[in-house]
């Protein structure tokens, strides 16, 4: 590592805790949706407007965003990094205070509009925060950087399932019941989310300035990399959000298993915590500073480790009481170690170049989801399930790979790829529907259309070539 790189360990471990935080917070929509569907009475397409309003705010303010740095010059530029994220701090906290309101007013509406709140929140922290992990050293460690935070995003979404769900589901609701479970989660959150902006206030962090472009023209859509990496977002964050959306109702069918909706929530946390697995291991699998033998090594360790720590989260609350059910856990969650495996061999085998990682990654995903649509029981079961440690480094590998060579036009390609996650607002309201009217199970064939399109990015779309 170089003494540049060094110096901006701090600031970088401050961003990685954003990453975690959103992480949490974003997960616990998958909580959010069994739990309303039942507390409103509501179909799965309505339950699923969770997710469109959270991630329609995406959309809605990177287009302002766009809209801005496209006539008036970038924000970010002008406030700073530090600024925005600070600014997108406090608007987030702002959604998850007005959850009280919502809950006590038991409007449904009115928890969209607080979730529509807290996704314009994410989105400037997201606009700011992911090109500046990117510009936190050499360019060509960026997505090695990206894997390492977004890492942590996957312990928050991890943890969020398993410890949310319990909150909600169980103590909160034995303790107030109906929708008010939520109110003392969120009021938590929100407290949270503003102590971290006062922390980053006080932090002192490097002022970035990216490299300048003397044919900068204002629009970064001239670059092809950025334009196909736009509908590889929109198609990664629609697909992931889709599967983690239905999981929970996915797992209570009776041809697959049965379980309740607390019980369900357990097992979501093996999705997530594919994905923390996936990115740390890619983390290693993109570092030039190891030997193959000492990569291997410590992917193996670092995903056994995870394996161990994902399987206690999973049902922390049962093995705290009775610590003789972690074993039995880990017995019943040892098929998750052979797509583990398959997911090293593969980092292996792509040698660390993000393309082909991104490409092989994809085509597992689809495969995996043919076998969840045709097959029944534990097959079916696993074969979603794994499939987090297949989404894992696909967030960091397309931002990367789209911003490559924009030079002063970063933030602004920044701005759009954010817009993007559209995906995660309009696919799972599809799939909701498709759900309503061909069945669940049948509905997961629609993922599969986005996985071919990341195959394609990973393939040739990421090429960066500029038009004149």
């Amino acid at each position: 590592m170089s003494n540049k790189e060094q110096n901006y360990a701090y600031p970088l471990a401050i961003l990685t805790t954003l990453f975690f935080a959103w992480g949490f917070i974003t997960a616990l929509n998958d909580v959010l949706i069994p739990y309303l569907k039942k507390a409103f009475e509501l179909t799965i397409f309505q339950a699923t407007l969770v997710q469109f309003a959270f991630f329609g705010a995406y959309f809605i303010g990177s287009v302002i965003y766009f809209i801005i740095s496209s006539t008036k010059g970038d924000p970010i530029a002008k406030i700073g990094y530090k600024n925005g994220i600070i600014i997108g701090l406090v608007v987030a906290a702002l959604g998850c205070a007005m959850f009280y309101p919502a809950a006590e007013f038991r409007i449904y509406g009115f928890f969209l509009g607080a979730l529509f709140t807290l996704g314009l929140g994410l989105t400037l922290l997201q606009i700011a925060a992911n090109p500046y992990v990117a510009l936190l050293g050499a360019p060509e460690t960026a997505p090695s950087r990206l894997n390492l935070s977004q890492g942590f995003n996957s312990f928050g979404t991890t943890i969020s399932p398993a410890l949310g769900g319990f909150l909600i589901f169980e103590y909160f609701n034995a303790e107030q019941g109906g929708v008010d479970s939520v109110k003392p989660l969120y009021i938590f959150l929100a407290a949270s989310f503003l102590l971290l902006g006062l922390m980053i206030k006080f932090v002192k962090l490097p002022k970035m300035v990216e490299e300048k472009d003397e044919n900068y023209s204002g629009s970064a859509l001239k670059y092809k990399n950025l334009v196909f990496g736009i509908g590889a977002i929109f198609f990664y964050v629609g697909a992931e959000v889709a599967i983690g959306s239905l999981l929970i109702n996915f797992l209570g069918l009776a041809e697959i298993l049965g379980v309740e909706e607390a019980e369900g929530s357990k097992l979501l946390a093996l999705y997530w915590g594919g994905a923390m697995i996936g990115r740390f291991a890619g983390s290693i699998a993109m570092s030039d500073s190891m030997s193959i033998g000492k990569k291997i090594g410590a992917m193996s360790g670092v995903s056994i480790v995870l394996f161990f720590l994902i399987t206690f989260i999973a049902d922390f609350n049962a093995i705290l009481e009775n610590p003789s059910l972690y074993s039995e856990a880990i017995v019943r969650n040892t098929p998750f170690l052979i797509f583990i495996a398959i997911n090293l061999i593969l980092s292996l085998i792509s040698k660390g170049k993000a393309p082909k990682t991104l490409f092989l990654f994809a085509l597992s995903a689809a495969v995996l989801l043919v076998l969840g649509v045709f097959t029944k029981g534990n097959i079916a079961m696993w074969a979603i399930l794994s499939i987090g440690l297949f989404n894992s480094i696909m967030w960091s590998n397309i931002f990367t790979l789209s911003i490559a060579g924009l030079g002063k036009d970063t933030s602004q390609g920044s701005s759009l790829l954010v817009m993007a996650i559209l995906g995660g607002a309009l696919i799972p309201i599809i799939q909701g529907a498709l759900a309503d009217s061909i069945g669940l199970q049948f509905s997961f064939l629609l993922p599969i259309i986005c996985y071919i399109y990341l195959m394609f990015f990973g393939l040739k779309g990421y090429k960066p070539i500029k038009r004149n």
